[in-house]
C-alpha cells in the first residue's frame, strides 16, 4: 500500500476545481434529476441534505434549493416525499435539513447521544412535559404544537424559545429519535412516533461510528467532488480526526488522490481518481439564482477559495452596514458568480421586488443582465405558483 505522505498531490487550477464542484452539485446541466416527484427524492439523495430555514422573505430555502436543480419542481413534491412516500425525513446535519430516509441509520447514533446527554438547550424540559407529549401522540396520533392547548405558559428564556413547555418537549423527543416530523406546513411541524411513521416492526440497526465516518466521507465526495476536512466535517469538528484517518486509508488503497488547488495555500483536498478525469468547463453557461443556504454557498471559506467571492448574509446586520442587502442571493453564470441580488416577495401583488443589484467578479456584461432577468422571471413564476 502507498504511504499517504508519499503521494504527490495532483495540481488543479481554481477553474478546474470549480468545474469538479459544479458537476458534483449538478449545477452544470439542465434538469439533472429529471421531472416529477421522483426528482425530489433523487436530488436529496445525491446532495445528501437540503437545509431548512425559517426566513420567508422569498421562497423558503429548501424549496429554493430544489427548484434550482429541478426546473419543474412543485412544493407538493417535497410534501409527498416526506409524508406519503417517506423517502426523506428531517434531522440535524450542520443545520436542520431534509435527508434521505435510506441514510437514517447513520443518524441513529446522534439520536442516541441526545438521549444520553441532551444539550443545555433542553435543560428546562421537565420529565412530565416529555411524558405528556409522547402519551398524547401515542394515544391520539400525530399532532402539532397548535394541537396542544392546555399548557401553562412560561416566560421565554431565549429569543427563539416558545412560551409553551410542550414545544421544547416535542423538540427534545425529535432530537432523541422518539418522534419524527411526519408533515410540515410552512414552518408548522406535525410530529409522529418515529416507528409508526415509518411502519417499522423494529427500528433499523444503528450504524457504527466507523460506518458514520465513511458515510460522511462518501456523502461529501458525491455532492462536492473535491473535498477537504473542513468541507466534510462542516460544523462537526469532533469527527475530524476519524475522518482524516478514513481519508488516509483510502489514499493508501489508491481510492483517493490528494489534490493541490492553486491559491489554496496549505489547505488539503482530495478527490476520487474518476472525478479528475474530466476537468472541462460546463458546455452551457447556465444561470442559477442561488439561495444563501445552497450547498454551494453555505461553506464560506470554500466558496471564497474556489470562486473568489465573499458572500455576506446580512439579514441580521444593521441596515447602514449592509453591502449586498438584507437577503442577497448569489447569481451563478456558468462557472462564475457575477452578481448578488437582494430580493423580496410582494405576495399581495404577486411580484418579486429587486431591492438591490450588486455586480461582483466578472459580472456587469449586457448579456449577463438579459439572461439573469430571464431567470428572475422564472423564479418569480415559481414564487407565486398555486
Amino acid at each position: 500500500m502507498l504511504s499517504p505522505s508519499s503521494v504527490i498531490p495532483v495540481p488543479l487550477t481554481e477553474a478546474e476545481a470549480r468545474h469538479i464542484w459544479l458537476r458534483a452539485q449538478r449545477l452544470d446541466r439542465p434538469a439533472p434529476f429529471g421531472d416529477g416527484p421522483e426528482a425530489t427524492r433523487a436530488a436529496v439523495e445525491h446532495l445528501g441534505y437540503v437545509q431548512i430555514d425559517t426566513i420567508n422573505v422569498i421562497e423558503r430555502c429548501h424549496h429554493h434549493i430544489l427548484w434550482t436543480r429541478i426546473p419543474t419542481y412543485q412544493r407538493e413534491d417535497l410534501h409527498r416525499a416526506q409524508s406519503v412516500d417517506k423517502t426523506v425525513f428531517e434531522y440535524w446535519t450542520h443545520a436542520l435539513s431534509y435527508v434521505p430516509t435510506r441514510d437514517l441509520r447513520f443518524f441513529l447514533p446522534d439520536m442516541r447521544r441526545h438521549r444520553q446527554s441532551p444539550s443545555g438547550w433542553f435543560d428546562s424540559v421537565k420529565a412530565e412535559d416529555l411524558d405528556k407529549v409522547l402519551t398524547l401522540i401515542r394515544n391520539e396520533g400525530a399532532l402539532s404544537i397548535k394541537d396542544i392547548d392546555d399548557d401553562v405558559l412560561v416566560e421565554k428564556d431565549h429569543a427563539w424559545a416558545s412560551r409553551k413547555p410542550s414545544k421544547r418537549a416535542l423538540q427534545l423527543a425529535f432530537y432523541t429519535g422518539a418522534l419524527t416530523v411526519s408533515e410540515r406546513s410552512g414552518m408548522l411541524k406535525t410530529y409522529e412516533l418515529i416507528e409508526r411513521h415509518f411502519g417499522w416492526d423494529k427500528p433499523p440497526r444503528a450504524a457504527s461510528e466507523r460506518q458514520v465516518v465513511n458515510y460522511l466521507l462518501d456523502r461529501a465526495l458525491l455532492s462536492q467532488g473535491l473535498v477537504s476536512l473542513e468541507s466534510i466535517c462542516h460544523l462537526d469538528a469532533r469527527r475530524k480526526a476519524n475522518v482524516r484517518e478514513a481519508i488516509e486509508t483510502r489514499v493508501r488503497r489508491g481510492q483517493l488522490l490528494p489534490v493541490a488547488v492553486a491559491g489554496g495555500g496549505k489547505a488539503e483536498h482530495w478527490a476520487r481518481p474518476e472525478a479528475l478525469s474530466d476537468l472541462r468547463a460546463p458546455e452551457a453557461e447556465a444561470v442559477h439564482i442561488l439561495s444563501p443556504f445552497d450547498p454551494l454557498i453555505i461553506q464560506r471559506k470554500r466558496l471564497s477559495l474556489f470562486f473568489h467571492y465573499e458572500h455576506r448574509f446580512e439579514a441580521y446586520v444593521p441596515k447602514e452596514k449592509r453591502v449586498f442587502g438584507y437577503f442577497a442571493l448569489p447569481v451563478l453564470v456558468g462557472d462564475q458568480i457575477v452578481a448578488a441580488i437582494d430580493l423580496k416577495a410582494d405576495r399581495k401583488n404577486r411580484t418579486l421586488l429587486v431591492q438591490q443589484w450588486t455586480w461582483v467578479g466578472r459580472g456587469s456584461t449586457a448579456s449577463h443582465k438579459v439572461r439573469i432577468e430571464e431567470t428572475l422571471h422564472r423564479f418569480e413564476q415559481f414564487q407565486f405558483q398555486s
